[in-house]
């Protein structure tokens, strides 16, 4: 009875710790975890065969076929025991060995149930099952004693590791494993081969519990696994289970109670499958009710990672100045991961050496720096004081109070190092290092752009006396090109009146000469001095823009409003220009409204629009069409407008074309002598008589042009009484 009760108390150990690590790593899907868990049942299924294989009361085949079946757990479970220890301390397994190790335990697994290995069993005079080996049980133990070897080859070579902490994990793990191995090779090998003694065979047993014992150490001392958590899940599944059976009892009692005999019937069935419906939907509601309770107990100081992460986001693009980044980041970890102090160590490619952090933290003199950064490139990694090996570096660490140390790495090389003091409350955890690698690289990524913003910073610092210098000397060309334009203005303005006498005297005596005043003029002299008219009627029109744009740059652009008829205006405009539009064989079509309103306007400023826009209809329109004019009226708007068919505008031109001195492309090839102030004046026009222009176009189509006149503004008050 003895022996049982440990027996299954070892048993009751196994499935505990295989449930506490199925959900401590968040179930299988995690691979070391899964290889634990696998070894787990494998020692479980191998403990309970080897007892019930030293059973003596039962049937001799019986006992035969279960230590032929003990034989193959035993090499399973060792074969389960080697990927464990291959995930934990991270090692890679060649394909040659893997395929060897495969083979090796597939061929133990089928010389165990072959009678050349266990030839027979028997029951000797002192009640213990012994068993007769065949020629076949060497070569199996000789594949029991390989991967034996195999796992503590594994384990010391996880004992070489460069990171601290796998180093740690090895070295507990090779202790214990190492132990339970010997004994179970000693108990369940050597003595009963060697000595044909089967009397300490479930010794193995228990020995196998160092292994369990080992890993149970790693989680409190080394963190393997997260055993807080797995503990508050244990917790909350177990009050779910409670519930649920208390709920039971309750309902079930309830019932019996109701309905007396007719529930011992059919009647059972149906309350048995009401119950179970009704605990199925009372699952969810109960164990998330429980999570509340248990996460408000056991995880009141605890920090929520996610808004760790969403809160250093924002933090990290909050500002562009290094050090004050530094600080809040220094700040906001600290206050997280309950540090005493939290610190940044960096130096820059130009030699610098910045340190910021939360108050009062210490600084790392360059010396030190250069001897940590060293000891970093060696041991990968985030560095923990409390399990650094090497005396020089832990003695610099403690004495600077520095827990925790995270190289900050681009490109393969150290830039700086994130510095963590004690912790406040407890120690840092598992949980922790796994935050502060998942940041690491947004962390180098937020430095690397301060530090850039910081050199444009100097660079404009540097720049700033030259950029000075330099707008003083454009000021001063400015302000000489002011005096320049001032003066190109005058004279503008001077040639343009110096010059329009002379052209109107011309104008006038070339009008007598073609009326015949001095005399019979012939077909072909007309003709000449019809053209000499035409274009000293273009001159005047110009010398008449260059005043305006003149009087607009000085600020002398004045509007002189009188009672127009706009529609008599049309047509003396339309008929000066017909000789002009005749001799390119194209033809004006105007119908003059009857009984005009009268406008106030600027009458000789509105003929040059006019004039303006009829004239460029000319010079662009195809030979032989027709040139729409239109003036028309409505309730709120005088219009007015010009339709030809000629070049058109093209499309990205069209925003400038009102622009001072802009021409459109196609139109500086159609009439290369033009200015460009035409349609800039008549804007300026239209405006002053707070008007809007029409334009529309489309390039080898044809374009309107015209403006549109307020009539409320315009139109002429009559004073009567």
């Amino acid at each position: 009875m003895y022996v049982l009760t440990l027996i299954t108390f070892a048993l009751v150990e196994i499935i505990f710790a295989a449930f506490i690590v199925l959900i401590a790593r968040s179930g299988v899907r995690d691979r070391i975890s899964r290889s634990f868990l696998y070894f787990l049942i494998a020692f479980a299924v191998w403990g309970a065969a080897n007892f019930i294989s030293n059973l003596t009361f039962l049937p001799l085949d019986t006992l035969l076929f279960l230590n032929r079946s003990l034989f193959l757990v035993s090499v399973l479970g060792l074969f389960a025991l080697l990927v464990f220890i291959t995930q934990i301390t991270h090692q890679k397994q060649r394909k040659i060995s893997r395929i060897a190790t495969w083979l090796v335990v597939v061929f133990g697994a089928v010389i165990s149930f072959l009678p050349g290995t266990v030839s027979g069993v028997y029951i000797d005079t002192s009640s213990i099952v012994g068993i007769d080996f065949g020629m076949l049980s060497l070569l199996y133990f000789l594949v029991v004693v390989y991967i034996s070897g195999f796992v503590l080859v594994r384990l010391i070579q996880g004992v070489r590791q460069k990171s601290a902490i796998e180093r740690s994990r090895a070295k507990v793990l090779f202790v214990t494993i190492g132990i339970a191995i010997a004994t179970i090779l000693a108990t369940n090998v050597l003595i009963p081969v060697g000595l044909n003694n089967f009397s300490f065979t479930m010794v193995g047993l228990f020995a196998g519990m160092f292994i369990i014992a080992g890993v149970a150490y790693g989680i409190v001392r080394h963190g393997m696994f997260d055993i807080k958590r797995a503990a508050v899940r244990s917790v909350t599944y177990s009050l779910v289970l409670m519930t649920l059976a208390v709920s039971y009892f309750i309902m079930a009692f309830l019932l019996s109670t109701l309905f007396g005999s007719v529930f011992a019937t059919a009647g059972q069935v149906v309350s048995g499958v009401v119950i179970s419906l009704t605990l199925a939907l009372l699952f969810q509601p109960i164990k998330r009710f429980f999570d509340r309770i248990t996460n408000k107990i056991f995880y009141k100081n605890e920090y929520n990672s996610d808004d760790f992460f969403a809160a250093l986001n924002q933090t990290l693009v909050s500002t562009t100045d290094l050090k004050r980044l530094l600080e809040k980041i220094s700040h906001q970890i600290a206050q997280t991961l309950k540090s005493e102090q939290v610190f940044f160590s960096l130096h820059t490619l130009d030699g610098r050496h910045i340190s910021a952090g939360t108050g009062r933290h210490v600084r790392l003199p360059v010396v030190d720096a250069k001897q940590l950064e060293e000891y970093s490139v060696s041991h990968p990694g985030i560095i923990q004081t409390s399990l650094i090996e090497g005396k020089a570096i832990k003695r610099l660490l403690m004495g600077y109070r520095i827990e925790l140390v995270m190289p900050l790495t681009q490109d393969q090389n150290i830039i700086g190092f994130l510095c963590l003091g004690d912790h406040l409350t407890s120690a840092y955890n598992r949980r922790d290092l796994k935050v502060l690698l998942t940041v690491s690289d947004e962390l180098v990524i937020a430095i690397q752009n301060a530090l850039s913003v910081q050199e444009v910073r100097d660079v404009n610092a540097n720049l700033e006396q030259r950029i000075a210098e330099a707008t003083k000397e454009l000021r001063a060309s400015n302000a000489q090109l002011q005096r320049l334009d001032e003066a190109k203005d005058e004279f503008i303005s001077m040639a343009s009146h110096q010059l329009r006498t002379p052209l109107t005297s011309i104008k006038g005596y070339i009008s007598m000469l073609v009326e015949g005043d001095v005399g019979e003029v012939t077909p072909d002299q007309k003709h000449l001095l019809d053209e000499a008219f035409i274009s000293s009627e273009r001159m005047v029109r110009l010398i008449g823009d260059f005043l305006n744009v003149s009087r607009l740059q000085t600020g002398k652009f004045i509007i002189e409003k009188q009672p127009l008829d706009l529609g008599k205006v049309v047509a003396q405009e339309i008929e000066s220009l017909d000789p002009n539009a005749a001799a390119r064989g194209l033809k004006f079509t105007y119908k003059q409204p009857k009984s005009f309103p009268e406008l106030n306007l600027d009458e000789s400023k509105i003929r040059q629009v006019i004039m303006n826009f009829a004239d460029n209809a000319i010079y662009y329109s195809k030979e032989k069409s027709t040139i729409k004019i239109e003036l028309k009226i409505d309730k709120t708007w005088v219009e007015f407008s010009v339709k030809d068919n000629g070049i058109g505008v093209p499309d990205k031109e069209k925003e400038q074309l009102f622009n001072k001195f802009f021409r459109a492309s196609n139109a500086r090839k159609q009439r290369p002598d033009g200015t460009g102030v035409g349609l800039f004046l008549a804007k300026k026009v239209i405006d002053a008589h707070d008007g809007q222009i029409i334009f529309e176009s489309k390039e080898g189509t044809g374009s309107t042009f015209g403006f549109r006149l307020p009539l409320a503004k315009s139109r002429v008050r009559s004073n009567t009484k």
